[in-house]
C-alpha cells in the first residue's frame, strides 16, 4: 500500500507543480489576495472629508472646529458660506459630513443656554454614518464639558465629579483595529477557496484528458486513490497557510498568541473536511467547468454565512442553524480563538467538535460516492 500510495503522490505532485503558472496560482495568489483584501477590507473610519458652515465666526466656533480636526478623524476640505452648498456637496459625495454652526452660537453659550450644532452626514452607508455620528457626538460632548468647567471656574463653583464614570477596555484588540479581525479571517477564506477549487478539478481533469481509465486499471485501491488526490493539496495548502501567516506577521503585525501546533492540527481538520466537499463535487461533475461552477455556488453561501462579514447572532434563527453545516463557521472560531485570544482546546472544544463532525460527514459521503463512481 505504501509503495502504491507513494507513486500516486509523486504523480499528483508532478502533475500539479510542473506548470510554473500553476505554482504561481497555488503559492502566490492566496498571499496576494489576502494582502490586497486585508488593506481593502477595513471598518476603521478616518480622514472623514468634512465641510464646515460657520455662521457665527467667533472664538468658540473656531475652538469647536479645531476640536474636530485635532483627533485625526475629520478632515476639513471645504469651508462653505451658505446652506445651498450643503446639498450639492453631499449629492456629489465630495464630503461625508457637514458641520453647521449657527449664528449666536457663542452668545448662547455665554448666556448659559444650550447651543445647537448640526452634523449632517451621508447616510448611503449606514455603518459608516453611525461611526461618523458617534465620533461627532463624542467631540461635541467633550467640548461642552470643557466649556462648562470653564464657566464654573469663572463663577467660583468647584467642579462636580460625574455620578457615573465608565471605564471601558477592549480585550485582545485594545485599539479596535480591524486588521486583527480581517487578516485571520482572510486566511480561512483563502484556504477554503483554493482547497475547494483545486481539489474539485483534480479527478475531473483525469476524466477529461482520459487518464482516469489508466489509473483505474492499476491495482490501486479506493482509499489510496482518495489519499493520493487529497494529500498533495493538503500539503500545498499548509505551505500557503505558512506563507500567509508569515506575511500577516511581517506586514500587519498579526501574531499567533496560542499554540502553533494546535493551529496547524485543527487547520488540517478543516482542510480535510474541505477536501471531502471537493471530492463530492469532483465525483459529481463531468467537466472542469462544471466542477468550478459548482464550487463557486458553494463558496459564496459558505463565506457569507461564516461570520466573516456579518455576525451569526444577528442572522435569523433558521439561518443560524444552517451555519452549523458550514465548516468555515467553525474554523473562524478556532482561528480567532488561537490567533487573537490564545485559548486552547478547553475553550474551543465546541467548535472543534463541530469541525470534526463535518469533516467526518463529508469524507464519508465522498467515500460512498466514490464507491459508486469508481466501481
Amino acid at each position: 500500500m505504501i509503495h502504491r500510495l507513494k507513486q500516486m503522490l509523486v504523480k499528483e505532485f508532478l502533475q500539479m507543480l510542473r506548470d510554473p503558472r500553476m505554482r504561481a496560482v497555488i503559492f502566490g495568489m492566496p498571499v496576494i489576495q489576502m494582502v490586497v483584501m486585508a488593506f481593502a477590507l477595513t471598518t476603521d473610519v478616518t480622514d472623514i472629508r468634512t465641510a464646515v458652515l460657520d455662521m457665527d465666526k467667533t472664538v468658540s466656533s473656531r475652538e469647536l472646529i479645531k476640536e474636530f480636526t485635532a483627533g485625526g478623524y475629520f478632515q476639513i476640505v471645504h469651508k462653505i458660506l451658505s446652506q445651498r452648498e450643503i446639498v450639492d456637496l453631499l449629492d456629489q459625495a465630495i464630503v461625508r459630513a457637514v458641520i453647521y454652526i449657527p449664528s449666536n452660537f457663542e452668545r448662547t453659550i455665554d448666556q448659559g443656554a444650550t447651543a445647537k450644532v448640526q452634523v449632517l452626514t451621508d447616510g448611503t452607508d449606514a455603518n459608516t454614518t453611525a461611526i461618523v455620528q458617534g465620533y461627532a457626538n463624542s467631540i461635541i460632548q467633550a467640548y461642552a464639558s470643557r466649556k462648562l468647567e470653564r464657566r464654573m471656574e469663572k463663577l467660583g463653583i468647584p467642579p462636580m465629579p460625574p455620578l457615573v464614570a465608565p471605564v471601558t477596555r477592549a480585550w485582545y484588540n485594545a485599539n479596535q483595529e480591524s486588521r486583527y479581525y480581517f487578516v485571520p479571517s482572510l486566511i480561512a477564506v483563502m484556504l477554503f477557496i483554493f482547497s475547494l477549487l483545486l481539489t474539485s478539478i483534480g479527478i475531473v481533469k483525469e476524466k477529461e484528458i482520459g487518464t482516469i481509465e489508466q489509473v483505474m486499471v492499476t491495482p490501486i485501491r479506493k482509499i489510496e486513490f482518495i489519499l493520493g488526490k487529497t494529500l498533495p493539496y493538503m500539503v500545498t495548502s499548509f505551505i500557503s497557510m505558512t506563507i500567509m501567516l508569515v506575511v500577516a506577521f511581517m506586514v500587519f503585525g498579526i501574531q499567533v498568541k496560542g499554540s502553533l501546533m494546535l493551529l496547524y492540527g485543527l487547520s488540517g481538520l478543516y482542510l480535510f473536511g474541505n477536501m471531502g466537499i471537493a471530492l463530492l463535487i469532483s465525483a459529481s461533475s463531468s467537466t472542469q467547468q462544471q466542477a468550478m461552477l459548482t464550487s463557486f455556488l458553494i463558496l459564496m453561501p459558505c463565506v457569507m454565512l461564516s461570520g466573516f462579514m456579518f455576525p451569526i447572532k444577528n442572522m435569523p434563527d433558521l439561518v443560524q442553524y444552517a451555519t452549523c453545516l458550514n465548516p468555515m463557521r467553525w474554523y473562524l472560531e478556532i482561528l480567532r480563538g488561537i490567533v487573537m485570544k490564545g485559548v486552547g482546546i478547553n475553550v474551543l472544544w465546541p467548535a472543534i467538535a463541530g469541525q470534526a463532525a463535518l469533516a467526518a460527514a463529508f469524507i464519508s459521503l465522498a467515500w460512498a460516492r466514490f464507491s459508486k463512481t469508481l466501481s
